[in-house]
């Protein structure tokens, strides 16, 4: 066996959160497209994304991608910390996987996509990998055709000249070879640095879209087109485009020139058997020259469908001599006829429109045998897509891939009785021998979809779960739908039952016309919310708009309808943008419906059936993402409601006394925590005070700290003292039994006086002790500490009596000031009282703010603990203002 040579690698570590899957695709398709494996990037990034689900959700730990690059192929290894062995196995004995399950997906792809895969463990790692294998291009000869009498060769001139130029991605010419110069007589210094479109006279052919910026930037290409020489004649040329890159990986497009009748040199074989580049048209004299619709067979690249189609359209309606030519593929269930390419025929009937297949035997009534029509006019309705053409005769062949119908040619005149049997057998020739590349064609453009679709699903599935806003998700499936889906899409949500649908986003891929869009729907009756799935198609907006469109014509021919309300409708532009097919998809979720999803075309479009499918699998993720939104969001409502009732109602006016509070709860979503404090009037001139500190975070220690803040104001209204106060809520804590948790608090009565001082009583419980600043920058505990709440029932406790002079402030906090901490360092006891020295002449809203900046400050990393700050100033007088004198 031949050693595997390992080329390039690359190499990185995501760690156990959900967003690092994103990552981990987005590093696989950048690593393989830098190394030029775009054939393979759609199934790698899909079996690398359900493999690091894998790691980092279900398995919770960190993943390794290892990308490989190999002389066949790409390997991926992808590695996580969780070494258990468990390998879905189908087989005799076993269970067969459940493929909606979470578990074994990535394992079930793996069998599905990849080449070759496996699974290694050891002691401490698993290793899941995979194999894709790059298209083979055996060495040798592509294909041969048979030996030729010396006068059926290709006429060429005694010396080929084969004009080499390459092309940089700016477009302008970096090389020019000497037989460049002599075949257009522009030497390499005029030449190099100019842009090719200088040189080149790029056809304009109608119903292509191909020009000479798309050409160059394809894979490969060829085709005819003109090369201006020196003396401004147009030289016919011959081209083969191949793009590559240089060693640095700068991208370029070496051009392959020849003289036009001297085409053989570069044109690719033709695909036919050997044997059969001989072989005449029916209908045809002896001894003329193979049909020109067998040329074209070899030039398009066979996954490029489009390409394929075009140019048999043209060439079909060339062979015939026709005024216009179109085809049509198949769908799926074989039950209708899409329109893929077209020439000749209006621009709006040129793609994905569609032809229901007639089930008649007769030669007129059926899609699946050749039929001549020599007078349309004598049979309307006979080819619904000619109807308002002007064409009169048309021919139209079947395109047949072993007995079934994958499609329909044909070719048409604007005169009566152009077309016999004769052209229909040539016709029927020429498709019997492209059928079976269009069909691999499409068969490739399918799976190539089907591979594009599951990595959209991937992206959008993975964007849906990173959000629990409502307006988010709803902005999201809009985005996600224009313009990949639709040309516009409008979201519709339902409350319940008895609500009707409410009009919630509108989106379109032209920003100007959202307003318009928004307007319009606004006046229409939204869709019934029927829970039936797949999308159904509603009519409502483009009958609107043509209604619309209709009057504003007779207003303009003065022949207003009297009937009609007058009144403004909606523009012309956007008549055009919501004038195509419009359909509703349901959203469910949990057995109910809870909005709808509407997507929308502008006139003269519809949606192809792939993509409906496509946009129902969205609707079904999208809806489950909406309704955790809407739980989410109900939830926390809720919750921010029961924790505002715990938080104290405004702080009252104290006479005389500035009062500021600063309160911050650890954790997303949490407006009340283990920290607490308040503010109350006792009675006439004394009020209370408390800051306290319950053991733990979230709603646990809220439940506590509610009873607390209560129980003290009932008390302390009931006139008891600090001491008397405490000891009763130290028991009401202990009769919550398993419930209880142990309490730090700081109480105090604060009394302002007359003369501007105030007295205040003051228990400090196992709390960090409250501080007291002079007007000198002297800082100093104000009070001693005492047994925590919570713990002992008996408990000797006794209060304090501190003394506010004009300019002092009493700072209180709680332990998540004082430990903050950012890594081994504390801001502790000493770091506290040194930022409080510095708040001398601060009002107390000015104390507060700077003690929370410090905390702020001292680490980087968000706070983990609840914290809260309580600041009591004593203003100083203002000295009395006497008359002058």
């Amino acid at each position: 066996m031949r050693r595997t040579v390992i080329s390039a690698r690359a190499t990185a570590t995501f760690e156990p959160v959900g967003r690092s899957v994103a990552s981990a695709r987005a590093f696989v398709r950048d690593t393989l497209q830098g190394w030029g494996f775009t054939d393979v990037v759609d199934d790698a990034v899909v079996l690398t994304s359900e493999l690091v689900t894998n790691a980092v959700v279900h398995a919770g730990t960190a993943a390794d991608v290892l990308c490989l690059r190999t002389d066949g192929g790409v390997r991926v290894e992808v590695a996580d910390r969780y070494p258990e062995r468990d390998v879905p196995l189908q087989g005799a004995g076993q269970r067969s996987v459940n493929p909606d399950s979470e578990g074994g997906r990535g394992l079930m792809l793996c069998g599905a996509l990849a080449s070759r895969w496996g699974v290694e463990y050891t002691a401490t790692h698993k290793r899941v990998w995979f194999q894709l294998d790059l298209t083979q291009h055996p060495a040798g000869t592509r294909s041969a055709g048979p030996a030729l009498p010396t006068d059926a060769l290709p006429v060429a001139d005694p010396r080929v000249r084969v004009a080499v130029v390459q092309i940089a991605e700016d477009g302008r010419v970096n090389s020019w070879n000497e037989d460049a110069e002599e075949l257009f007589g522009v030497n390499s210094s005029e030449a190099v640095g100019r842009p090719l479109a200088d040189f080149a006279a790029w056809p304009h052919t109608p119903g292509t879209g191909t020009g000479l910026a798309e050409a160059l930037q394809l894979s490969r290409w060829e085709g005819s087109y003109g090369m201006r020489a020196a003396d401004g004649r147009v030289v016919p040329v011959y081209a083969s485009h191949l793009r590559v890159r240089d060693s640095e990986g700068a991208p370029s497009t070496v051009c392959l020139l020849v003289r036009d009748h001297e085409r053989a040199v570069l044109q690719t074989a033709q695909r036919t058997a050997p044997g059969d580049a001989t072989a005449q048209t029916p209908g045809e004299p002896s001894g003329t020259a193979t049909d020109p619709f067998e040329v074209f067979i070899g030039s398009p690249a066979p996954d490029d469908l489009d390409g394929l189609l075009q140019r048999t359209v043209e060439r079909a309606r060339d062979m015939l001599d026709g005024d216009a030519a179109y085809l049509l593929l198949a769908t799926d269930d074989e039950t209708e006829l899409e329109v893929r390419a077209s020439t000749g025929l209006p621009s709006a009937r040129q793609r994905f429109a569609r032809v229901p297949v007639e089930a008649g035997s007769g030669r007129y009534g059926s899609a699946r045998m050749p039929a001549v029509h020599e007078d349309l006019t004598a049979v309307p309705g006979a080819v619904p897509l000619l109807s308002g053409t002007g064409m009169r005769s048309v021919v139209t062949v079947p395109l047949k891939v072993e007995g079934r119908l994958t499609g329909s040619l044909g070719v048409a005149a604007e005169s009566a009785g152009r077309y016999t049997n004769e052209e229909a057998l040539r016709l029927q020739f020429a498709a019997d021998r492209i059928a079976l590349a269009v069909e691999r064609a499409r068969l490739t453009e399918l799976e190539r979809l089907r591979r594009g679709s599951l990595s959209f699903l991937v992206e959008a599935s993975d964007l849906l779960a990173g959000t629990l806003d409502r307006d988010q998700t709803l902005a999201l499936m809009a985005q996600m739908t224009v313009p990949t889906l639709a040309a516009w899409c409008a979201v519709y949500t339902v409350a319940d039952l008895s609500s009707e649908p409410e009009l919630s986003f509108v989106l379109h891929e032209d920003e100007d016309r959202i307003d318009g869009l928004k307007t319009l729907l606004g006046k229409l009756d939204p869709p019934d919310p029927v829970p039936e799935p797949g999308a159904r198609v509603w009519s409502a907006p483009s009958e609107t708009v043509h209604s619309a469109a209709l009057r504003a014509s007779l207003r303009d021919l003065g022949l207003n309808d009297p009937t009609q309300t007058p009144g403004p409708g909606p523009t012309l532009a956007t008549a055009a943008a919501v004038g195509g097919e419009t359909v509703v998809l349901p959203l469910v979720a949990r057995n109910r419906v809870i909005g709808m999803l509407t997507l929308g075309k502008p006139s003269g479009e519809h949606f192809r059936q792939e993509i409906l499918e496509l946009a129902e699998d969205l609707s079904r993720r999208a809806a489950l993402a909406l309704d955790n939104a809407r739980l989410y969001s109900e939830r926390t409502a809720i919750s921010q409601s029961l924790q505002r009732s715990l938080l104290p109602p405004e702080l009252p006016a104290v006479p005389g006394v500035e009062v500021e509070v600063v309160y911050r709860a650890a954790g997303e979503g949490n407006e009340v925590g283990g920290d607490f404090y308040d503010v109350f009037p006792i009675s006439d001139g004394t009020y209370g005070f408390a800051i306290g500190d319950v053991c733990g975070t979230g709603p646990e220690a809220a439940a506590v700290t509610g009873l607390a803040r209560h129980a003290l104001r009932l008390l302390a209204r009931e006139g008891f003292g600090g001491p008397a106060v405490l000891e009763r809520l130290n028991a009401a804590i202990l009769d919550e039994g398993a419930r209880s948790r142990f309490l730090t608090l700081l109480y105090g009565e604060l009394r302002p006086e007359a003369d501007g001082r105030a007295t205040l009583k003051v228990v400090c419980a196992g709390h960090p002790l409250p501080l007291r600043l002079r007007q000198d920058g002297t800082v100093e505990p104000a009070a001693d500490p005492q047994p925590l709440l919570g713990v002992l029932e008996d408990l000797e406790l006794y209060e304090q009596t501190v003394r506010l002079e004009p300019g002092d402030v009493l700072l209180c906090v709680t332990d998540g000031v004082t430990e903050r901490r950012e890594g081994t360092r504390m801001l502790g006891d000493e770091g506290l009282a040194e930022a409080l020295s510095v708040c001398t002449g601060l009002t107390a809203g000015a104390v507060a703010a700077r003690i929370l900046r410090t905390v702020e400050r001292f680490a980087v990393e968000p706070a983990s603990d609840d914290l809260a700050i309580l600041a009591m100033r004593m203003p100083e007088p203002h000295p009395a203002v006497g008359p002058a004198p």
